[in-house]
């Protein structure tokens, strides 16, 4: 498992250890630090001691629960000697995206959350302002520190709280994001102390992509912390005289001045560029830090990290071991567990067979190839798999033009993320009229992510917007069904959702019937003529109410239930004749309650003129739900089996009275009267 890497000069680096749970050494020097204070007593030379430490205990965790592992293995000693110059309990620390924030929570007296990691009374897996006063923002999402970071210095120092110093760490390719360079242009007009870390550790989520990720592999390459004392003088003669520049250089200390790199592209951005410097080098890092903390001008130290390191599995495979699930280490292999087919594995395959099919479909993703599942399809298909890093917006846009030269793209991305690119849907494809086809991932509830990946709105979002159809797949059956009525629709932009889960094993169709615009399926008749009550499912929810009326039959209730199928149009004379008729109606969703697929069904009885009385609806509370487990989530949001049969039960209760109460030994089963 161990073995001998090089770096990029060719120099032979020191092996190191894997990390496993079979090792289990003592954390001592990690279980007496639970403070940044208790860190600032411990002489430089153990802190590589506690490194070690930090990544055992996380990779021991990971390896029992999955989560982010990589990022978090590659930023150890950064936040080590962060911690170790900086007052986080008086400064101010902002993450980007978040993912890499695991040693920074052991080092804020958040140990003894680590061993549920990502469960509800455990560490969240991000930063967490409810968990420590040392977390300032529940961030999730690319590119937002810099912003955050300007915002909390400008007000600061309006606040006469000018002597509270202000770092952002910004990594895993997330400086490419558009809101990160916005936030660096305002962060150059700064006149005060201002830190951005660039943690580049050449990678994102999977490998980088763009000009950006190509021009730090220069820099990479042909700066090295070791030649920066050979280069001071070097520097300082391509420094113009008389420039601001200058100035900075000269009033900047000898370290400081030995890594100034006055050819960086930040430097345009009015900052003070430094670097790149190796991320894992403890002392120097603690040097660079405790030189530059309290300069008064903006800067940017750009760090060279290996994602992934102390973990040889995870930096052989940084993109794999990114957020692994939970994994056991055999000797020379490493095995991660698996929990069935998932939605992703499914939709991966049918867009594959539907790009076999159509050479005008082509695959986007905007840095998540592996979460969305096109890396099985970008080998695959070259010319039409694109992956254009994390940028969503201009994904968006750059799909727009692909419709718009008669392609047609599908755009595979989070629910969570697709938010970021409403004003491209709504400007460039369905003011349009262009027939993008979005495809959603982890739409609703995410398990152990929590409430910063939750997709809970892409209806609310998405169905105001002319001629825009809102699709969601129950199963696999379905999802290989709605992704060729998708192929298909030319007419306008076209979104499915389904979420990050398994599909079932047994579908109740073995093979789904075409989608048909507009239309829902019948997927479980009423037994008798007239059923007590018709449940409308969209998407998944299908299968909890399946669950649930497996359970009311036994009470003696007739339900039947409905694939809704579209959230937009919905289903309009399905709805009409069912009121007409006197059946009850509940609509169940993985979605808000405003603006959802409920609030569709409602507005189209509105438009028929028809009583929407007895529509009942079940949706996502409006409350945040936080890390646990995707059934915990859903049980605690009403949208289990359980909830959905009490539902039924109390609304047909109140028409049918009275209940029959027959005693079976010292039970009691209530059954309807009829």
């Amino acid at each position: 498992m161990q073995r001998s890497d090089q770096d990029e000069q060719g120099h032979t680096m020191a092996k190191e250890k894997p990390q496993t749970t079979a090792q289990d050494p003592s954390l001592a020097l990690l279980a007496a630090t639970n403070s940044p204070a208790d860190l600032k007593k411990l002489p430089v030379e153990r802190l590589p001691e506690l490194a070690g430490e930090i990544r055992q205990a996380i990779c021991d965790q990971v390896s029992q629960t999955g989560g982010h592992l990589a990022p978090n293995l590659g930023v150890v000693e950064l936040t080590i000697a962060l911690h170790y110059v900086f007052d986080f309990g008086h400064d101010r620390l902002l993450f980007d995206v978040g993912h890499q924030c695991y040693p920074h929570k052991l080092l804020t007296g958040r140990g003894k959350l680590l061993h549920k990691l990502r469960q509800r009374d455990g560490m969240a897996g991000f930063p967490e302002p409810r968990e420590s006063d040392y977390d300032l923002f529940s961030v999730g999402h690319a590119g937002t520190s810099i912003s955050t970071a300007v915002g909390m210095a400008r007000g600061d120092t309006l606040t006469g709280q000018g002597d509270r110093r202000v770092v952002s760490l910004i990594g895993d390719a997330s400086i490419v994001n558009g809101v990160a360079m916005e936030g660096l242009n305002n962060a150059g007009t700064l006149e005060r102390q201002f830190l951005t870390v660039l943690n580049d550790n050449g990678m994102s989520i999977a490998r980088p992509q763009g000009a950006m990720a190509g021009y730090f592999d220069r820099v990479r390459l042909s700066h090295h912390y070791d030649d920066f004392k050979k280069r001071a003088h070097e520097v300082l003669k391509r420094v113009p005289l008389g420039s601001a520049l200058e100035e900075l250089y000269h009033r900047a200390g000898e370290v400081m001045k030995a890594a100034i790199n006055a050819g960086h592209m930040f430097e345009q951005f009015g900052l003070l560029c430094v670097g790149p410097i190796d991320g894992h080098d403890l002392p120097g890092l603690i040097e660079m830090l405790e030189e530059i903390k309290d300069f008064d001008r903006p800067v940017l130290l750009h760090c060279k990290t290996i994602k992934g390191k102390g973990f040889d599995f995870a930096t052989g495979d940084p993109t794999t071991f990114h957020s692994p699930k939970p994994f056991v280490v055999s000797g020379c292999r490493v095995e991660l567990k698996s929990s069935g087919r998932s939605f992703t594995s499914a939709f991966a395959d049918a867009l594959t067979d539907v790009m076999e099919r159509d050479e005008k479909v082509c695959a986007v993703t905007a840095a998540m190839p592996d979460g969305t599942g096109l890396n099985k399809i970008l080998p695959k298909f070259p010319e039409r798999g694109i992956d254009t890093g994390i940028c969503e917006s201009h994904a968006m846009d750059m799909c727009a033009g692909m419709a718009k030269s008669g392609l047609k793209p599908f755009f595979a991305v989070y629910s969570t993320f697709v938010q970021r690119a409403l004003d491209q849907v709504f400007q460039e494809v369905a003011l349009q009229g262009l027939p993008i086809r979005l495809c959603l991932d982890r739409a609703g509830y995410v398990g152990g992510d929590g409430a910063v990946h939750h997709g809970f709105m892409d209806i609310a979002i998405f169905a105001p917007l002319p001629g825009v159809v809102m699709l969601a797949a129950s199963d696999e059956p379905n999802l290989q069904a709605g992704l060729e009525f998708m192929r298909t629709y030319d007419d306008a932009c076209s979104v499915i959702r389904y979420p990050r889960d398994n599909v079932v094993d047994q579908p109740l169709q073995a093979s789904a019937t075409p989608f048909e615009l507009g239309k829902a399926n019948l997927v479980r008749p009423a037994k008798g003529k007239k059923p007590d009550m018709a449940i409308l499912a969209y998407g998944v929810m299908v299968y909890e109410a399946t669950q649930a009326i497996d359970r009311l039959v036994e009470d003696g209730y007739d339900i039947a239930l409905y694939d809704a199928r579209f959230a937009k149009p919905v289903d309009a004379d399905l709805i009409e004749r069912l009121i007409s008729d006197g059946t009850p109606v509940l609509t169940i969703e993985e979605h808000a309650l405003s603006g959802g697929f409920g609030a569709q069904v409602v507005a189209a009885c509105a438009e028929r003129q028809v009583s929407a009385d007895q529509v009942h609806r079940m949706a996502m509370p409006d409350r945040w739900v936080y890390q646990d487990s995707r059934a915990n989530q859903l049980a605690e949001a009403g949208l289990d089996a359980n909830s959905i049969a009490q539902r039924v039960r109390g609304l047909l209760d109140q028409k049918i009275s009275p209940p029959i109460k027959i005693h079976v030994g010292v039970g009691t089963v209530k059954k309807a009267a009829k």
